[in-house]
């Protein structure tokens, strides 16, 4: 699979934004493990919007 730069950044740009975790701890991180937390955070998103 090839990886853009610019997605990259997207990813981690987003887990620092919710996470305020540093962005070498989030690049470091493998990518499926990354695409979790993304996921878990877009589920915890999706759930505080719709009130539950």
């Amino acid at each position: 699979m090839t990886y853009t730069t610019a997605r990259l950044w997207e990813e981690v740009v987003y887990v620092a934004y919710h996470l305020h975790w540093p962005l070498a701890e989030i690049a470091d991180l493998d990518h499926r493990t990354r695409t979790e937390v993304i996921g878990q955070i877009g589920a915890i998103n999706n759930r505080l919007s719709h009130g539950m």
